[in-house]
């Protein structure tokens, strides 16, 4: 009985950071503050929250289903049609699932709700495995609000938490041998977002890295075909669902490869690193150092989660950090979500101690100014928000 009750109370709580952060975001906006201690908030009320980059275009998927002929007669965004691809399916179709009930803007944001609670239950199942209860519970609160930029995706529309969330449940079954749960997951990931891809190369390495290590060291190359971990196949629908997706994309845009020629929304270049380039048009200025810090940081968890063996958010991050240094993008620390979880994990021993729960007392007040400040000026310019209702 206690034991049930201590379970409810978990419940609650995780439930309770995937939700209330993002109201607390919300609250001003709703209220129609004019300024939170001296941070201005612009008119318009919840309808600066539904406007952020991208929220918007993804609601014309939701409501379009990629229908060129329906884009192109009800919405006047200026962008090409081919733009659309780069926006994958499966987070309309959320918000298109919400919308039956309460219209599309808000069924946005409870799509990204939704995918808060995801990640935040499955962050919470993932890090218990090398945590105390209390300490999970403590590294989960973290998570909810921290960096910044996370709390921000949380709280408007964004395919982020959804993707996330997905990660962390692949990477969780996956660790537990549950290989269909781990690839369904994964496929959820996949097509919510294009880098889903990594997922799959990571878990190729996981399988294989180790088998080449005993190759190299017995030499029977019998044994090892026979000692492969066969019953991890059901990965393979992570790259299927990927070649099926740019089928449907073939016949609705004319052009299997029409996610790789939807314009400017791929930003990697190469060489690495050129997101120094101050002169990209998605990049636009010198003020970059922070980058750096980021950079820092993945590569030091990068380095702990391989010394402290935690093999699969080891080559999964290593992976993923690989592709972050060709992302030439002022905002990458939006494409560095998906390792977020990892770089908790690296660094738990700091975030579970008495000085970091001080600190983090303390940066709770700037967190919440940066995501008042950040939402109030990434909004889409729209002029009729009828079509999008």
């Amino acid at each position: 009985m206690l034991t049930q009750i201590r379970n409810i109370r978990i419940v609650i709580y995780l439930a309770l950071l995937a939700v209330l952060p993002t109201i607390a975001i919300w609250f001003p906006f709703f209220m129609r503050f004019k300024e939170v201690l001296g941070i201005p908030i612009p008119e318009g009320g919840m309808q600066v929250i539904a406007g952020n980059y991208d929220g918007p275009l993804y609601i014309v998927v939701a409501k379009s289903l990629y229908n060129l002929d329906y884009i192109s007669k009800n919405f006047s965004f200026p962008l090409p049609l081919e733009y659309y691809a780069a926006h994958f399916p499966l987070y309309p179709l959320v918000i298109r699932f919400f919308s039956l009930a309460i219209g599309y803007p808000w069924g946005m944001l409870l799509a990204s709700i939704a995918g808060s609670l995801l990640a935040i239950f499955y962050f919470y199942f993932f890090i218990k495995q090398f945590a105390s209860r209390g300490e999970s519970l403590w590294l989960t609160a973290v998570f909810a609000i921290f960096p910044a930029r996370w709390l921000i995706v949380r709280s408007v529309g964004s395919p982020e938490p959804l993707f996330v969330g997905a990660i962390l449940a692949s990477i969780y079954h996956i660790g537990k041998k549950q290989y269909l749960l781990a690839a369904l997951w994964g496929v959820v990931a996949q097509l919510t977002k294009s880098p889903g891809i990594l997922l799959f190369i990571g878990y190729v390495l996981v399988l294989i890295a180790p088998k080449i290590s005993e190759l190299v060291t017995n030499h029977d190359l019998v044994k090892w075909v026979k000692n492969f971990e066969y019953k991890s196949y059901p990965i393979l629908l992570i790259p299927l669902s990927l070649i099926i997706l740019f089928y449907v994309y073939s016949l609705k845009f004319g052009n299997f490869f029409a996610y790789f020629n939807s314009g400017d929304n791929i930003h990697l270049f190469f060489p690495p690193f050129q997101i120094f380039n101050y002169s990209q048009t998605w990049v636009n200025t010198h003020w970059l150092e922070e980058i750096i810090l980021i950079y820092l940081i993945g590569l030091i968890s990068l380095s702990r989660l391989f010394k402290q063996k935690h093999s699969i958010p080891a080559w999964f991050s290593l992976v993923f950090m690989s592709t972050i240094f060709f992302v030439s993008h002022r905002d990458v620390m939006r494409y560095s979500l998906p390792i977020l979880p990892f770089i908790i994990l690296a660094f738990k021993k700091e975030l579970i101690s008495r000085e970091f729960k001080i600190i983090m007392l303390i940066l709770i007040v700037p967190i919440y100014l940066f995501s008042l400040a950040f939402i109030s000026n990434n909004v889409m310019p729209i002029s009729d928000w009828g079509p999008l209702l």
